[in-house]
């Protein structure tokens, strides 16, 4: 495993490579000012010229080392924006307060309710929504990484703003709340059982209505974000969807999809596991949407696509569903539900670490 001070030191080396290129033009603008900014946080906005009346709204949370624009840049997001008529809100960490760039996903003060730097999305999304005439029905976050882990922040904090969330390579939300402790879990170190987790979410609000849908997409070779994340995510927002370990699944675009429905028979959960891939937001290059770059993967799938499909923000498109199971050194998904599935005093660490060593990806 690798130690906190080469991790740091690796994340500092590729900060060159994440500054925004000179290659491409600005398309972000400015939003000021979004309210007292406890969090201390700087705010991007994209308004399409086709914004449609009571238009749907997309906030977006870069990784560590990224910004706004340069996130932006790699996923395609305005670009999809552009041909759909929703808007964009893309909150950007500042250097003084996270020296890589990072939200403070592990701090105390900045997830929770009313506090830090939730509490400056918070402002951000009211006044968006209010200046633009957003439709409150069809507010959605996403984010890679720490903007991960910080989109689950604000879906746990504030379930009640978000129609739906999708965490790519991030963590479970309330599991960290020092840098030791962060480094840990995004090692899959140290996480909390079912019960754990699930009573850190329910603990984040006093929310009772309706939960966010969630999507999680992993690379199953994501050494620095490691796949017992998105299994640890899972396993927090099952109890309030209220679901059991009986997913469906299918192959699209060569990787694996696995959805969970609630009693309704609705959608509620999806995992998207990544054959293959690293650490980053899989995109698809050929698309038009996206540009390959660090910690952004051309892995033939467009996650800003899907993630746009699946809050119904654009037309459903051909999707590439392989019913033949194909080679691949992945297992099949009925070994990850099969060991998925907790018994009584069972931790998940345990379980999870035996879905991993089952898919080749721990000794």
């Amino acid at each position: 495993m690798r130690s906190i001070s080469d991790t740091i030191e690796r994340l500092s080396k590729l900060r060159s490579a994440h500054s925004p290129s000179p290659l491409f033009a600005e398309r972000l603008t400015d939003l000021s000012p979004f309210g007292s900014n406890r969090g201390a946080l700087e705010a991007k906005i994209y308004i399409p010229k086709g914004l449609m009346p009571r238009a749907p709204l997309v906030v977006v949370l870069h990784g560590c080392t990224q910004t706004a624009s340069a996130y932006d840049h790699g996923s395609g997001w305005s670009r999809l924006a552009d041909d759909y008529g929703f808007a964009l809100l893309f909150p950007q960490q500042t250097r003084s307060n996270n020296a890589n760039t990072c939200f403070n996903w592990f701090v105390p003060g900045d997830i929770r309710r009313d506090q830090g730097e939730a509490f400056s999305i918070r402002q951000m999304i009211e006044t968006v929504t209010s200046r633009y005439d957003i439709d409150r029905s069809r507010i959605f976050v996403t984010g890679l990484s720490a903007g991960g882990a910080m989109a689950n922040v604000m879906l746990a904090t504030h379930p009640e703003l978000f129609a739906g969330g999708a965490i790519i390579a991030g963590l479970p939300y309330g599991t960290a709340t020092t840098v030791p402790e962060a480094f840990d879990r995004m090692r899959g170190q140290g996480l909390p059982g079912t019960a754990g987790l699930q009573t850190l979410l329910r603990s984040a609000s006093k929310h009772d209505g309706p939960w966010p849908t969630i999507s999680v997409w992993q690379g199953t070779k994501d050494h620095t974000v490691v796949p017992a994340n998105a299994f640890a995510i899972i396993e927090q927002w099952r109890g309030v969807h209220g679901v059991e370990h009986s997913p469906a699944t299918e192959r699209i675009d060569r990787h694996q999809r696995i959805v969970w429905r609630g009693a309704d028979g609705r959608e509620v959960l999806e995992l998207y596991q990544l054959g293959g891939m690293g650490h980053g937001t899989p995109i698809d290059a050929p698309s038009g949407y996206g540009k390959a770059g660090p910690y952004m993967l051309d892995v033939g799938i467009s996650s800003t696509q899907h993630i746009a499909r699946s809050w119904g923000l654009i037309a459903s498109f051909e999707k590439q569903v392989n019913l033949e199971p194909e080679k691949s050194h992945e297992p099949p998904a009925s070994t990850f539900q099969s060991q998925l599935s907790l018994e009584k005093g069972t931790g998940i660490q345990q379980t999870i670490e035996k879905a991993l060593r089952a898919a080749g990806l721990m000794k």
